[in-house]
């Protein structure tokens, strides 16, 4: 992999991460090894194409990543594979043929399967698995003819029952890898590195999945071929705020590294228990790094909960937090979640916020909202004119942008709802398989985009060819290498359209329903209470290291404010000097576009 392909492609990456979120923070990147090869464990994998473009636009070092062997079979993503020296993966599953016959549970011998016409000889091997359901496979310990198997485990109850009444199963070979960690071994050996997703496939669950030991055996057996080796196995963080969103926000976090114990290896290379022992010391020291780096909450309930009881915790609340200082107090409020877990108090300020969280719903507002609720009808009546004056003044510029899009848009939708399907049908682990959204969203656009914008091109030198104006082709071609900027920028006005939107909702509240909107400032302000007492009581008992004024020396919120360009209908002196900013570019008016880091989880 020459360095111009690898930063060809860092670049690429960079561009469309840049253009499909809008903020990518990086964090703990110094923990990285300069020069000792290097295992990245990344996690959660909730993005099948973006997940590896954070990670090397993000990632100080380069490395090649473990991909399956089915996507080197893809136009952009096998080309793109190939550049990066990406290492193969043959997965069972993508082996998978459809089993011949019917098969017959044998209640006598649990353990026995047999078939009717079936072709077991041929069809099926040693390790190899029966799969009847996502849910239910078998491993084949031997193939005594074509029509009886013996089987690892026993037949449940479960798939006896399947058995009776279906006659579809399918087969997965077993691979032998040896040729894989060949390779991976070849690679460290030179002292690069190597990135792997330890869960397999992704998914889009709140916690992560087991992990598969396979980058423990890397680390073991590389280290065992060579004494000198000396592997780094490196935790990396993704985390999300909406993964498969447009405009959305993310953070990647760089754990501390992990050190493989020579005595480890050592157990390794004497096999049987010790070399198991070994492994699964490895594989727990790398799912606690990933713990340290994600939030790994064991269901979207309890990280409704916890996101809440952050926002609503009164010392973060009232500063300014970078979505990466976010992220970590939402772990560290979910460490406390787990020691509290049983605590009848806990148990009623879950029930407390589940409520608010329901009233939030009923009137149709985010929590960062109810704040913005205060104004009087008439301080309110002004403000809401303004802004939506401001909005149909930016929709003027960004509904053309939309119309030009439209094909693009509607194409991405469709085709990553039907990827989704498909996804969500040929998984067990997925729950609404929003894992694939993103990326089949980006590969439309990929490929969409520059077809849409030669087609407008095209006819527009259609239409200056016919008309007789001179240079008719340069000009075709100088729109079409300015649309995709012209087009960026309409969806920054976009953007921003639908963060002044959005902020219309508390001011109508404010004035259609005061007593309401005073209800729920009343109702915040009580659990906010209650929240900020018990996590200063009890931080010190689950964190060792709770400090309730660290967020002391942080900006507070109000300053932020004051320093915006414009202020409810007031212009800022310092206007002219920030206009160019392009963080302030857009931020017409304090309320009107998304306060940071919390809008961003509740949008």
């Amino acid at each position: 992999m020459t360095k111009d392909a690898y930063d060809g492609i860092k670049l690429l990456f960079k561009l469309i991460t840049d253009v499909f979120f809008r903020e990518i923070k990086v964090s703990g990147a110094h923990n990285v090894p300069k020069d000792e090869p290097c295992i990245f464990i990344v996690a959660p994998h909730a993005n099948q194409f973006v997940d590896p473009g954070m990670v090397i636009i993000s990632n100080p070092r380069r490395f090649s990543p473990l991909m399956a062997e089915s996507s080197f079979k893809r136009k952009i993503i096998g080309a793109v594979a190939r550049a990066l020296r990406a290492i193969p993966v043959i997965r069972p599953q993508d082996l998978a043929t459809k089993g011949k016959g019917q098969l017959l549970a044998n209640k006598e011998s649990p353990t026995t399967l047999n078939g009717k016409d079936t072709q077991f000889k041929t069809q099926v091997a040693p390790k190899d698995t029966i799969v009847l359901s996502k849910t239910l496979s078998f491993v084949v310990t031997e193939v005594v003819s074509d029509t009886e198997l013996k089987l690892k485990t026993e037949l449940t109850l479960e798939a006896m029952e399947y058995i009776s009444h279906s006659t579809a199963y399918k087969i997965i070979p077993h691979i032998d890898q040896s040729v894989l960690y060949e390779k991976v071994h070849e690679r460290l050996n030179q002292n690069e590195s190597i990135v792997i997703f330890p869960e397999g496939g992704s998914h889009d669950r709140s916690e992560m999945l087991p992990l598969k030991a396979g980058f423990a055996i890397m680390a073991l057996s590389a280290m065992a071929e060579n004494k000198d080796l000396k592997i780094k196995i490196v935790p990396v963080g993704l985390n999300y705020f909406h993964p498969h969103r447009f405009r959305s926000r993310a953070v990647v976090s760089y754990g501390v590294p992990i050190t493989v114990d020579p005595e480890l290896v050592a157990a390794y290379m004497k096999g049987g228990p010790a070399k198991h022992d070994a492994i699964s010391k490895v594989l727990e020291a790398g799912y606690e790094g990933l713990k340290s780096v994600t939030i790994n909450a064991p269901n979207y309930d309890t990280l409704m909960i916890i996101t809440t009881a952050r926002r609503l915790y009164r010392p973060a609340a009232e500063h300014k937090l970078t979505i990466d200082q976010v992220v970590e107090l939402n772990r560290r409020f979910l460490l406390g979640y787990r020691h509290f877990e049983k605590d009848p108090r806990l148990l009623d300020l879950s029930q407390r916020i589940k409520a608010y969280n329901n009233t939030l719903k009923y009137f149709g507002l985010k929590d960062y909202q109810v704040a913005r609720t205060q104004y009087t009808a008439y301080s309110a009546a002004p403000i809401l004119v303004s802004r939506i004056i401001k909005l149909v003044f930016l929709a003027i510029f960004g509904f053309p942008s939309l119309l030009i899009n439209s094909p693009l848009i509607i194409l991405s939708l469709v085709i990553s709802q039907k990827k989704q399907e498909e996804a969500l049908a040929g998984s067990s682990v997925k729950i609404a398989a929003r894992d694939v959204l993103a990326t089949w969203k980006i590969l439309v656009a990929l490929v969409g985009m520059p077809a849409l914008y030669s087609f407008y091109s095209f006819l527009l030198f259609l239409y200056l060819y016919r008309h007789g104006y001179a240079h008719s082709f340069g000009f075709s071609l100088l729109v079409w290498a300015a649309l995709p900027f012209i087009q960026y920028f309409c969806v920054l006005v976009l953007e921003n359209s639908i963060d002044i939107y959005k902020s219309l909702k508390p001011l109508f509240m404010s004035l259609s329903n005061p007593d309401g909107a005073a209800e729920l400032r009343r109702m915040r302000e009580n659990l906010s209470d209650t929240i900020t007492a018990f996590v200063d009581e009890n931080g010190s008992t689950a964190l060792r290291d709770f400090d309730k004024s660290k967020f002391d020396k942080m900006e507070l919120h109000e300053k932020i404010e004051s320093r915006r360009i414009l202020n409810g209908l007031d212009i800022a002196p310092t206007v002219l000097t920030k206009w160019f900013d392009d963080k302030n570019l857009f931020n017409f008016n304090s309320n009107s576009s998304s306060n940071g880091s919390d809008d961003s989880e509740s949008e």
